[in-house]
Order: structure tokens, then sequence, then C-alpha cells
């Protein structure tokens, strides 16, 4: 009896260049494995590829190693954050407040 397969996606994506691969992977196959299958590497020399934050559909996964994915699940790889959300939302707010002030 053949072993059964399922079709999941790598995604990685950077301000100008997005790369999605589709792969049919053995059942029981985690995330860490199917990154390294999917050569996304290849594709962005820079990516370190074994230490990047994993996710599926936005959430973020602690143990990529040991999620086992379903069929049609996509495997996400995260950049680092250029900047810290909070504090670009405490500077937008500051700069709404001054124009306010500015035009009262």
């Amino acid at each position: 009896m053949a072993d059964k397969t399922m079709v999941v996606e790598v995604a990685y994506a950077l301000p100008h260049k997005q790369k999605i691969i589709s792969l049919s992977v053995p059942e029981g196959t985690n995330m860490s494995e199917a990154v390294a299958l999917s050569r996304m590497g290849d594709h962005f020399p820079e990516l370190d590829v074994e230490s990047c934050p994993l996710g599926i559909f936005g959430k973020t996964v602690a143990k990529p190693a040991e999620r086992v994915l379903q069929p049609g699940e996509r495997v996400e790889m995260y950049r680092p954050l250029i900047a810290d959300p909070k504090e670009v939302r405490k500077q937008r707010a500051a700069k709404a407040k001054a124009a306010k002030e500015d035009s009262a």
C-alpha cells in the first residue's frame, strides 16, 4: 500500500518579492520538514530558514517541528519586524495630537 500524500503550501514575503510554493508531502509531515522540502532558501539566500519564526495562516507556532500539517494548510515564514508596532502607533498618535493642537 502506498503512503498517502497531501498538498500544503510554504510562503515567504518581502516588501518587493513574495513566493508561495505548493508541495505534495507525505501525511504526518511537520512544519519544519515542509519548509526544508520547499527549498525556500534557494529563492531567498539571505533567509535563515532554520531559525525564522513559522506560523500557519497568520498564527505563530511555538514548536514547528512538533506541529503536524493538515491538507491545504499554508506554512508562513516570518521575517523580523523593522519597527515595533506599539512604538509606531505611539508616534502616529502623538503626531495626530500635535496636528490637532496646531489647527485649533
